[in-house]
C-alpha cells in the first residue's frame, strides 16, 4: 500500500479558512468517533466495579463476545521497564471502514450517514492514539494524545524498523506485511484478516513504546461503526463552542455556546478540521473535550451505577471493540476512580514544526524530548521534603496553587511543556496560550498564591513574582519570554533547528482537563 493511498489530504491548519470553491476531496478522516467511543468502553470499564455490588458473573455478562488479542506478548521483551505498578494504556482507534472479517462496511451508510468516503479511505491506519497513565495510587490521570502525522520510525512487532513514517502508518503497513505473506501461506477470510490485523497491533504497540518511552500494560482498539453507534444511544449529547463554526467539508454547523447534538451533529463535531485555526490539532482538543462531556453525561445520568443501562451500552459497542488478552478490568477499575470521577488531564505531545516527507506533509518531533516529556509525567512522585513558608529552594514541597501558563517565547509547545514539568512537581495545572511577544519571563499571583509564585520564579530564574488583581484567587500566571529557557530536570525545550515552530495554540500546548463540558475552538 503506497503512502499516498495510506495518507490524508494536506493539513488544513496552514489555510485557516477554506477558499471558496474549494472541491471536495471525500479524504477527511473521521478521527474522534474513536475517542468517543474509547470513552465510553474506558469510563465503562472502570465503573464495573466502582459501582458497588457488581459481581464477577455480571462482569462476564458485559463482556462475553468482545474480541481479544496477545499483541502484547509479542512486545513486552522490548518494552521499557515499570518504575512502579502503574498502569499505561493505550487507546487505538482504527480508520478502517470494513468490519472485523475484512468486509466492507455497506457503502450507502459509510457515505450517506457517516461521510466517511469510500472502503479505501484510511485504510488500517491508526488516526487516534491515546497514551493514559493510572498511578499505581489512584491518582489523577494524565493522558497524551499522539498527533496521527508525527513522522518517527516505526517498528514491526519483533523491533525490527519500518523506516520512518508518520506514527499512525505503523499498523497499516504491518498489516500489509502480514497479510500479503500469509495470503502466499493459503491463509483466507476472516483467518487472514485477524492475524493481519494482529500484527498492526504489534507494530502499533512496539512504535509506541520506543516513541514514548514507557511501557503499554494494556490497549483498547476501535472501529468506525462504533461511534455512530454508541452516538445514537447517548443522543443528545452536550458540548460547547467559543465561537460559531460552518464547514462543508465534514457538516459541521454550529452556533457559539453550550448545545446538545445528535448522533450525525456529534461525528460532524469531532471530525471537522477545516475551517479551525489550528486544523488537525483543534480537532485533538475537540475529541478530548467530547471525552469529557460523554463522561459526565455518563455519570449524571446514572449508568455507572445501573447494570442494566451497562449491559445496554457494552451490547452496542462490543462488537466494534478489541481489549488485549491479559485486561482483568475489575482489578482496573480499582486502580482507575478518577476515571469516572472527571479527575483527567488530557494533553497533546508537541511537535516541532511541519515539513514535507515522502511528498507527504508531516509534524516534525524531537523523540528524546518527547520521551522526558511522557516520562516525567508518568513518573511515581518522589516524597518532597516539607517546606516552611516561602521555601524556594530545588525540593521545596510544592505550595497549592494553579498554575496557567501562556507563551510569549514564540516557540511553540513551550507553554504546555512548562506545565506538565510543574504539574509533575506537585503544582495544579491549570490552562495554557498565548500571549504578545516578550523579552522575559514573568510570574504573577493572585490572592493566596504567593508562596507557589516564589517558588515558580525561583524555578524559573525569573526575578521576583507579583501579585497581580488580573490573576484569579489561588492562581499563578506565568509568561514565559524569549529569555525563558526550560530548567535541567529532564523538561523538554524546543525541536531542531530548520522546522516551522507553531504557536502553543496551534500545536500541542493546551489541555482539556476532563470532568464537564470544555469549551473548545
Amino acid at each position: 500500500m503506497s503512502d499516498s493511498r495510506r495518507s490524508d489530504s494536506r493539513r488544513s491548519r496552514r489555510h485557516a479558512a477554506n477558499a471558496p470553491g474549494t472541491p471536495v476531496t471525500g479524504r477527511t478522516r473521521p478521527r474522534g468517533w474513536l475517542l468517543a467511543l474509547r470513552a465510553v468502553v474506558w469510563v465503562t470499564s472502570a465503573a464495573v466495579l466502582i459501582t458497588c455490588g457488581v459481581t464477577w458473573f455480571a462482569y462476564r455478562s458485559l463482556t462475553h463476545g468482545l474480541t481479544t488479542s496477545d499483541a502484547l506478548d509479542a512486545v513486552k521483551k522490548n518494552a521499557p521497564k515499570h518504575l512502579d505498578s502503574s498502569v499505561n494504556l493505550l487507546l487505538i482507534g482504527l480508520d478502517s471502514r470494513k468490519d472485523m472479517n475484512g468486509n466492507d462496511l455497506p457503502k450507502q451508510f459509510v457515505q450517506d450517514q457517516l461521510h466517511a468516503g469510500s472502503s479505501d479511505i484510511g485504510y488500517y491506519n491508526t488516526n487516534t492514539l491515546i497514551l493514559m497513565h493510572i498511578p499505581a495510587d489512584g491518582g489523577k490521570v494524565s493522558a497524551f494524545s499522539i498527533p496521527r502525522d508525527d513522522y518517527v520510525e516505526t517498528l514491526n512487532g519483533d523491533g525490527s524498523s519500518q523506516g520512518e513514517h508518520k506514527i499512525k502508518e505503523a499498523y497499516a503497513n504491518a498489516y500489509t506485511g502480514a497479510s500479503e505473506r500469509l495470503a502466499k501461506q493459503g491463509i483466507k477470510g476472516p483467518d487472514l484478516e485477524g492475524k493481519s490485523r494482529e500484527a498492526g497491533r504489534e507494530a502499533t504497540l512496539a512504535t509506541v513504546q520506543q516513541f514514548t518511552g514507557v511501557p503499554i500494560d494494556h490497549f483498547a482498539e476501535v472501529n468506525l461503526l462504533g461511534f455512530y453507534d454508541i452516538a445514537k444511544v447517548l443522543q443528545p449529547i452536550t458540548v460547547c463552542l467559543k465561537h460559531p463554526v460552518k464547514d462543508r467539508y465534514s457538516g459541521a454547523d454550529f452556533p457559539a455556546g453550550e448545545q446538545k447534538v445528535n448522533a450525525k451533529q456529534a461525528l460532524a463535531f469531532v471530525r471537522q478540521r477545516h475551517g479551525l485555526d489550528n486544523g488537525d490539532l483543534d480537532r485533538t482538543r475537540r475529541q478530548q473535550a467530547f471525552i469529557s462531556s460523554i463522561t459526565h453525561q455518563l455519570k449524571n445520568e446514572g449508568i455507572f451505577g445501573d447494570l442494566g443501562k451497562l449491559q445496554g451500552l457494552f451490547g452496542v459497542i462490543k462488537k466494534d471493540l478489541v481489549l488485549d488478552s491479559a485486561w482483568n478490568v475489575l482489578d482496573f477499575a480499582q486502580q482507575a476512580p478518577n476515571l469516572t470521577g472527571g479527575n483527567v488531564v488530557f494533553h497533546t505531545l508537541p511537535i516541532t514544526g511541519f515539513a514535507m516527507r515522502k511528498g507527504e506533509d508531516v509534524n516534525l518531533v524531537d523523540p528524546a524530548k518527547v520521551k522526558a516529556m511522557v516520562q516525567q509525567t508518568f513518573a511515581p512522585s518522589p516524597a518532597s521534603p516539607a517546606s516552611d513558608g516561602g521555601d524556594s529552594k530545588p525540593g521545596a514541597k510544592a505550595a497549592p496553587a494553579t498554575v496557567d501558563i501562556r507563551n510569549g517565547n514564540g516557540t511553540g509547545g513551550l507553554a504546555d511543556t512548562e506545565l506538565t514539568a510543574l504539574a509533575a512537581l506537585g503544582y495544579t495545572a491549570g490552562d495554557t496560550g498565548n500571549a504578545p511577544a516578550q523579552a522575559h519571563t514573568t510570574v504573577a499571583y493572585g490572592a493566596g498564591a504567593q508562596q507557589a509564585a516564589q517558588q515558580i520564579a525561583s524555578r524559573l530564574k525569573s526575578g521576583t513574582a507579583t501579585q497581580s488583581s488580573a490573576v484569579p484567587a489561588g492562581h499563578v500566571r506565568v509568561t514565559l519570554g524569549h529569555d525563558y529557557s526550560p530548567p535541567s530536570d529532564g523538561t523538554p525545550s524546543t525541536g531542531p533547528s530548520g522546522s516551522a515552530p507553531a504557536a502553543d495554540s496551534g500545536d500541542a500546548g493546551a489541555t482539556v482537563k476532563a470532568g464537564g463540558i470544555p469549551c473548545v475552538n
